[in-house]
């Protein structure tokens, strides 16, 4: 049965990507492509001409592109500070293309079999992503008021290159070796750009340079959230539904990224009597604990808490862990909106808005501050333990704080 709420161009959009992707673009044909949209073939030339402007076409309009044009929009105008907005975008990025690995493959590895025709709507394709990219960094560099020795446009071709150059290693091949995970990629691009002095960002200044819940490092700036803030963010995602609960749960409760979330199956929820694992997928495998308690709070057990509730609760088949309306995995730039829903109204000591990297941020705290040690937080966070040093002095720090608190309950004897 056709889907009757999408138009016939948008049908042949996406039996194209699906073709493509399955099949390689050289060896399918229009009629192919029409039947799968359930239209006449005429009804493709009609709108796109051929196939190299239907090629045009579904890397311009395909709903995961535009999707992502929509949230670098948004995004612009709610993230703080360059880093934050360049993970971000990475994220949304990567996350988009990990949807059609297969099409990804097919564009690279058959490009020198293509028509100039095919090859000009790549290259305009791959222009129409440049521009999202320059207008979201533009947007960035102008309101944070960031001293950027390069241009919006430089900056953006920069980065896309290096985006795409790692996609095509992760889709292409096996055990690259380059990136124990996704995560530190990012992290040395970032590192990347603040080394060549691409990008530098003003010295805070004011109570948020003070807030005792931001510390900036050479490497990345820890924003752990208090206790108090993530038990109202959990209670606003409990009052959501059962999946918001769940994701906003593994968030804190297991400090992976919104990417990996994005990639987790039903299968990769390993439960027992004595423990709840999730099995995070990547260049490097690693499992990663469910944790029960969050910052002084008990979310129930292994094997009754907020995830293991929301997959009682799912009649489909779908093997994702999470789903959109229609059944379709969620994606990257989808969990972050939902984060954006249930931190509307919530307000950090800073006096902003949490970002979802805050929440892995308080994870990793939190378990040095309840006795992890760096080496191990290294093996389940997948980063090394130089990367997490930052962490180390920020849960010290809080440690340190509290047993002062403490001591100040319990006044010592004075000296004669």
């Amino acid at each position: 049965m056709p889907n009757n709420r999408k138009t016939a161009r948008q049908r042949l959009i996406q039996a194209a990507l699906q073709l493509f992707a399955q099949q390689g673009v050289t060896e399918t044909t229009t009629r192919q492509i029409a039947d799968v949209a359930e239209v006449n073939e005429v009804t493709l030339f009609r709108h796109f001409g051929s196939k190299h402007g239907l090629l045009l076409a579904v890397l311009e309009e395909a709903e995961v592109f535009v999707e992502m044009g929509d949230v670098l929009r948004q995004q612009a105008s709610q993230i703080q500070g360059f880093v934050p907005a360049l993970q971000a975008y990475v994220e949304g990025h990567l996350g988009a293309l990990e949807q059609l690995p297969g099409f990804v493959r097919s564009l690279i590895g058959e490009a020198g079999q293509y028509p100039i025709e095919n090859r000009e709507a790549i290259g305009r394709g791959l222009g129409q992503i440049q521009r999202y990219t320059e207008e979201y960094l533009s947007n960035i560099i102008a309101r944070e008021q960031i001293q950027a020795q390069l241009s919006p446009t430089q900056l953006a071709s920069l980065i896309n290159v290096l985006l795409l150059g790692y996609a095509v290693l992760e889709f292409t091949t096996e055990f690259h070796g380059l990136w124990p995970n996704q995560e530190a990629f990012i992290a040395d691009m970032v590192a990347l750009f603040r080394l060549t002095e691409a990008v530098s960002e003003p010295e805070p200044s004011g109570p948020d340079s003070s807030s005792p819940n931001h510390r900036t490092t050479g490497q990345e700036e820890i924003q752990d959230l208090p206790a108090s803030l993530v038990r109202t963010i959990l209670q606003k995602a409990r009052s959501s539904g059962p999946q918001v609960y769940a994701l906003a749960y593994i968030l804190f409760g297991a400090g992976i990224s919104a990417t990996e979330i994005a990639g987790l199956r039903r299968s990769h929820s390993i439960v027992d009597e004595q423990q709840h694992v999730l099995q995070v997928s990547g260049s490097a495998s690693r499992q990663v604990p469910l944790n029960q308690w969050i910052m002084g709070h008990r979310y129930g057990s292994y094997t009754k808490n907020p995830l293991t509730q929301w997959l009682r609760t799912r009649k489909d088949s779908q093997s994702a862990l999470f789903v959109d309306g229609s059944g379709n995995p969620l994606s990257v730039a989808e969990i972050r909106q939902l984060w954006q829903e249930i931190t509307a109204e919530v307000i950090t000591p800073a006096g902003h808005a949490p970002t979802i990297e805050q929440a892995q941020q308080t994870w990793r705290v939190e378990m040095l501050m309840r006795g992890l040690a760096l080496e191990d937080l290294s093996i389940l966070s997948g980063c090394g333990p130089e990367r997490l040093q930052p962490y180390l002095r920020r849960a010290r720090e809080k440690v340190a704080l509290e047993q002062a608190l403490r001591l100040d309950q319990r006044p010592g004897k004075l000296e004669a």
